[in-house]
Formats: structure tokens, C-alpha cells, sequence
């Protein structure tokens, strides 16, 4: 069974945008991830990878109350996917970068050009490619966007963003900007994207980890008992939360 199949139990809390204090509250995608996980109610808890927890607190953020309860089954996915590759990293930003690039607005194409070349130097560097290499995605993407590109590939000739930087402040931006832009974006349906870029990413994450695909349903299993355990079986009113 792979974690697509993985179904949570009924008796949770609706997700809900924004961070809550407790799960009569409300719960957002994190939060929920780290009661299941056994830790401390955190919406930044430790057992998944910093920029894939920041990519799904956005998406959370970012998709519609509807389209929101569509992300439920993906929790149990994310707990135990973490690690200190740079690489997970690299491969989470530049796959959000290329999603949104070709359909995000004019005016947010250039940033989101720069972000793909900016993931394409770092790989470049880990894999000991030529620099100026491109992967596939990373071609196909640019190419719907060839002023965008253009102006991007001047604007990074000289940029070398250093390992700490890059982990630390460019790769959140760039998911960051990844979301916004397809939630704001003129498609039949942003929420379907941003459900599906936070398959892909955790699907990259479980890649570079190797972990065993059951391992969502062995979580998933335990949701139930994870929550009764805690007495939070009300569901919460779709409010906004405060600001994270």
C-alpha cells in the first residue's frame, strides 16, 4: 500500500489556515502531522524536513476550504521524511519553481525564472555538472517563458549562492513564491496544482531519503489512536488562525 491509499480516521480536526494553539482550535496540515507524529503541537515539528514543512504549511495556507480537506490524507506521508541532504532541498525548490513558472502572471515570471537557474547552479554543483546545465523540467518550463528566462539568465550569470544561503533563505522564498503564485494564477484549478506539487514534493523527499513506501500506512494506522489519545475527536470551524 503506498501512502496515496492511506486514509485518515474521521475523528480529527478540520484544517484550517493559519497556526492554532491547540487542536480545538483548528489544525493546519503541520500541526496535525506533529500530533500524529507524538510531538510537542508544533506547526514546525521535527519529524519532516524544514522546506517540505514550509512548502505544506503554505499550500495549507493558500489553498481554498474546500479544496483544503483534499490535503487530509497526504499527513501521514510527511512524518519521519527528513534529513540534511542539500540536495532534498534543491530538488523540493526547483520542482515547486518549475510548476508555477509557466503559469503564475507576468509579473512574478522573472522571480520565478531566477529561482530555477538559481536551483539549477546549486545541483550543478553537488552533481559535478557543467554549470549552465539544465534538466529537462528545467528546460521546458523556461521555454514557456523566454523573455522571463532571458532576463534570468543575465541576472544569474555572476550568482553563486553559497550552501547555507541557499538552505536558509533562497530555497523558502522560492516555495514560498511557488504557492502564491498558483494560488493567485489564472488555471481551472489551483487547488488540484497545489495538492499535486505537494505530492511531488514529498514524493522527492521519500526518493532521496529511501523510505519504505508502507511507512504511510503504518502512520496512518495509528491516526485514530493518536487522536483519541488526546481527546481531540471535535471537528473546528474553518476560521482563520492567527499568522504564523
Amino acid at each position: 500500500m503506498s501512502y496515496q491509499d492511506v486514509q485518515p480516521p474521521d475523528l480529527l480536526p478540520i484544517l484550517s489556515p493559519g497556526k492554532h494553539h491547540n487542536p480545538r482550535a483548528g489544525a493546519c496540515f503541520m500541526e496535525l502531522a506533529s500530533l500524529l507524529a507524538g510531538e510537542r503541537w508544533s506547526d514546525h515539528p521535527a519529524c519532516t524536513h524544514p522546506l517540505l514543512a514550509a512548502l505544506a504549511r503554505h499550500i495549507n495556507d493558500h489553498t481554498t476550504d474546500a479544496g483544503r480537506q483534499r490535503l487530509a490524507d497526504l499527513i501521514p506521508s510527511v512524518i519521519g521524511l527528513t534529513g540534511d541532504d542539500l540536495h532534498i532541498d534543491a530538488r523540493i525548490a526547483l520542482r515547486s519553481a518549475t510548476m508555477a513558472l509557466p503559469v503564475v502572471a507576468a509579473e512574478r515570471q522573472r522571480v520565478l525564472a531566477v529561482s530555477v537557474l538559481t536551483c539549477e547552479r546549486v545541483l550543478a554543483e553537488l552533481d559535478g555538472r557543467a554549470p549552465g546545465s539544465l534538466e529537462e523540467q528545467s528546460r521546458l518550463a523556461l521555454a514557456e517563458v523566454p523573455h522571463a528566462a532571458a532576463w534570468a539568465d543575465r541576472f544569474t550569470s555572476t550568482v553563486r549562492p553559497s550552501p547555507k544561503g541557499f538552505r536558509r533563505q533562497a530555497a523558502p522564498t522560492i516555495v514560498q513564491d511557488a504557492v502564491e503564485g498558483i494560488a493567485h494564477a489564472c488555471t481551472p484549478d489551483p487547488d488540484g496544482m497545489l495538492r499535486d506539487l505537494l505530492v511531488k514534493a514529498i514524493d522527492v523527499c521519500a526518493a532521496w531519503i529511501g523510505r519504505d513506501p508502507d511507512y504511510g500506512a503504518v502512520v496512518g494506522h495509528s491516526l485514530g489512536e493518536r487522536a483519541s489519545a488526546h481527546g481531540e475527536s471535535v471537528p473546528v470551524r474553518l476560521d482563520t488562525g492567527p499568522d504564523r
